[in-house]
């Protein structure tokens, strides 16, 4: 008996239009757990250099983890991948809601999908029946009315869809898949990858619950879950001021981006967690089976929006502070078009600014902007642009496909903040030097999830693991140690990934493993869950490499190496040469190739 997982993968056909079931592999599963560590493992055999993201040949994968829809907290998760049409290296997004245990209660722990289909389809799945329909009528329609519309075609209420909106139809490459209203798999672009392949949406509806290896054990582990998660202080903090209230406290150090990274402080009292309850708060909303429930229901008068999703952090700071921004309700609304339409925030915002950035310099003109003056503080236009984006309509075309693609039209390639083509994340790795590793080395990019290490510079830390609290401090020896345990948190976070649990979800790793164990009938030890997420890393590092990746891609982008004039990161650079040269030696991977060694493959089964 399969515990934990389903035991099943969906594999849809949409050349031939054909959908069959087939076993989980439980080799892969064993070693790779779930979520994207799994999906690395199945991606592997499926892909080669010449793939092509936007082709029918790049299959892509919605996966679950073996806590997914069960009594853990923080498990509502899923995961989309596949290779990246943004970066062309490994594209993974995650997201919260319903959608990932709905897919498990509709029968299956995943969904593998091939080819290309001759017209608009949606996939729908109803207790362990599935079957491909005409999305026609859909096409054309934003996110929140697919998703209303496919719910009465239906007459299943609480069906979960996850969809495009027109950004995806026209394959920006900096599209979003959005589920359960305004949650978001955001980054890498994934949603045009659904775009290429014609598949508006996936719909799943199930009452199925995964059975588990020793229920009271699971549990007992689970109530002591809820009861740490309950006192946490990160966890408290998010409950109460969504993660909009890690604005004025990472202002204060210096992490939130402004001016597209070239000024180190903003007056942000008019953006923080409490600015917005005093404002256009409606409500609070949880993920599935979530005490922690960071999620914002907002009401925006001005705009006529009676019910908009967050802003959270990343949406305030990307559309926000690096615009110079501090109009909430504006902001909000930015946000809110990029749900419906479809456009992962951090992206689109870093690009507008970038394009504002590039227009003060002088390498835009009126000319190239369709006679819009670009300019700081100017919400009216980022709006405007987020319009054009998704319609890829005039100037919206040249920032369509995010940043890189931008500065590759005007020759100025060495200015873009990016890593590895993925804009980077609203966290200054001047602030917390740690995360100057994290965004070089992550598989998917500028990246802050892969390893969210400024958490663990202001004291999370496992010490089981032996990730300690890392010290601000820029001294050699405290560089050298700081990449060791970015490496071990990056290992830690895979595990997160593949079970698929919140990064929110501060639980010791015993209790994590406890879960784990009692769900599956496993006997793993935190330390062998920690091996297994190195496994997982240098999976996804070993399809970067088939995909042309060399060691000068680990890189931070020029901006990000001056230090800021002003702020609580003033004067500070990273030693990202230090670090990662420490960081290779003990990841045991080559400086020359960027490989990790044969003994280091042995070492982990992947050789």
């Amino acid at each position: 008996m399969v515990t934990g997982y389903t035991g099943k993968l969906l594999s849809v056909d949409l050349t031939q239009g054909q959908i069959t079931e087939e076993p989980l592999n439980k080799d892969y599963a064993g070693d790779f757990v779930g979520g994207s560590g799994l999906a690395s493992r199945y991606i592997y055999d499926m892909v080669t250099e010449k793939t092509n993201p936007l082709g029918a040949e790049n299959p892509l994968i919605f996966i679950t983890g073996p806590l997914t829809g069960t009594n853990a907290p923080c498990c509502g998760r899923f995961t989309v991948c596949a290779r990246s049409p943004l970066t062309g290296f490994w594209g993974e997004a995650n997201s919260g809601g319903v959608f990932g245990p709905t897919l498990k209660f509709a029968g299956y722990d995943g969904i593998i999908v091939t080819g290309s289909s001759p017209k608009p389809v949606y996939l729908e799945i109803v207790e362990g029946k599935a079957k491909l329909k005409d999305a026609s009528q859909l096409w054309g329609q934003d996110c929140y009315q697919t998703q209303a519309i496919i719910k009465e075609e239906m007459q299943k209420p609480k069906a979960s869809i996850a969809c495009i909106g027109i950004a995806g139809e026209n394959k920006s490459k900096i599209a979003a898949i959005i589920n359960d209203y305004g949650r978001a798999a955001a980054r890498t672009g994934l949603g045009a990858v659904m775009g290429s392949k014609q598949l508006k949406a996936i719909a799943v509806s199930g009452q199925a619950r995964p059975r588990l290896a020793a229920e009271d054990t699971f549990t007992e582990a689970a109530h002591e879950a809820y009861s740490l998660l309950k006192d946490d202080m990160t966890a408290q903090m998010f409950r109460l001021g969504g993660t909009a209230i890690y604005t004025d406290i990472g202002m204060m150090y210096g992490d939130v981006p402004v001016r597209y990274y070239t000024q180190g402080d903003f007056d942000v009292s008019n953006l923080t967690g409490g600015a917005m309850k005093e404002t256009i708060l409606t409500g609070t909303v949880g993920c599935y089976r979530c005490p922690i429930a960071c999620g914002r229901k907002t009401k925006l008068d001005k705009y006529a929006v009676s019910e908009a999703d967050g802003p959270e952090y990343e949406t305030i700071a990307s559309l926000g502070t690096m615009l110079l921004i501090d109009d909430l309700p504006g902001i909000a609304y930015a946000g809110h078009l990029c749900n419906r339409y479809g456009l992962d925030t951090i992206s689109t915002g870093t690009t507008i600014a970038f394009a504002v950035y590039l227009f003060e310099k002088g390498v835009l003109k009126l000319a190239d902007t369709d006679g819009i003056e670009l300019k700081w503080g100017d919400i009216d236009t980022v709006i405007k642009l987020i319009e054009k984006m998704a319609q890829r309509e005039g100037f919206g075309d040249a920032l369509a496909d995010g940043s890189l693609s931008l500065a590759k039209r005007y020759k100025v390639e060495e200015t873009a903040v990016h890593v590895k083509g993925l804009e980077v994340a609203m966290h200054d790795p001047r602030a917390f030097s740690g995360m100057a590793v994290t965004y070089a080395t992550s598989p998917r990019g500028g990246c802050h999830l892969h390893s969210y290490f400024f958490m663990v510079e202001m004291g999370v830390e496992f010490p089981e693991l032996g990730i300690l609290a890392s010290p601000r401090a820029k001294w050699t020896e405290s560089s050298k140690e700081k990449a060791q345990t970015v490496a071990r948190h990056q290992d830690w976070c895979s595990i997160y990934d593949a079970l698929v649990m919140c990064k929110f979800a501060n639980l010791p790793a015993n209790l994590i493993t406890r879960l784990l164990n009692s769900a599956t009938g496993w006997q793993a030890t935190p330390q062998e869950l920690l091996k297994s997420g190195e496994r997982i890393f240098n999976m996804k590092r070993l399809l970067n490499l088939k995909f042309g990746l060399t060691p000068e891609d680990d890189r931070l982008p020029r901006l990000l190496l001056e230090p800021l004039p002003n702020g609580g990161a003033a004067g500070n650079v990273p030693d990202i040469k230090l670090m990662l040269e420490e960081y290779y030696r003990f990841r045991a991977w080559d400086k020359a190739t960027g490989k990790p060694v044969r003994r280091k493959l042995k070492e982990l089964g992947l050789d």
